[in-house]
């Protein structure tokens, strides 16, 4: 992996960063952070807890996140709890995934498409997957 060029970096369960985290490097984040997270890919896991902005290329996320988030391939697991916007060009839901706050899509001319949204993701048979094509109204 050394000649690979790729490093990823791994925050255990029992270690709670107070304070901004920076990473050229994708994250596994099982801890807590009190502060913005930002890197280049994110996997939290199901018993962490963010509370600050999120913004990374691409998210997974499993556990807690109070604060807005800010990716462009988004996945939010059936675990996680989010409070906050969400900013996103590809966004996944799970079934069981929540989110309070508001959606908005990184539209190309600049114009953005905000949308409040209640959904009661238990009902949803299927992963609600959008798109750059999909509009919310």
């Amino acid at each position: 992996m050394a000649n690979s060029g790729h490093t990823f970096s791994i925050i255990a369960s029992d270690v709670e960063i107070v304070g901004n985290l920076t990473a050229r490097v994708d994250l596994h984040i099982d801890g807590k952070v009190q502060g913005d997270v930002t890197c280049g890919s994110l996997v939290q896991g199901e018993g962490s807890v963010i509370a600050g902005k999120v913004t990374a290329e691409a998210a997974k996320l499993s556990g807690k996140v109070e604060g807005s988030i800010e990716a462009n391939d988004l996945v939010i697991e059936a675990s996680a709890r989010i409070i906050g916007d969400v900013v996103y060009n590809n966004l996944t839901i799970a079934p069981g995934g929540q989110v309070e706050g508001k959606f908005k899509h990184k539209s190309s001319n600049g114009v953005p498409s905000i949308a409040r949204t209640t959904v009661d993701v238990s009902k949803v048979a299927d992963p609600l997957i959008l798109g750059s094509e999909s509009k919310v109204a």
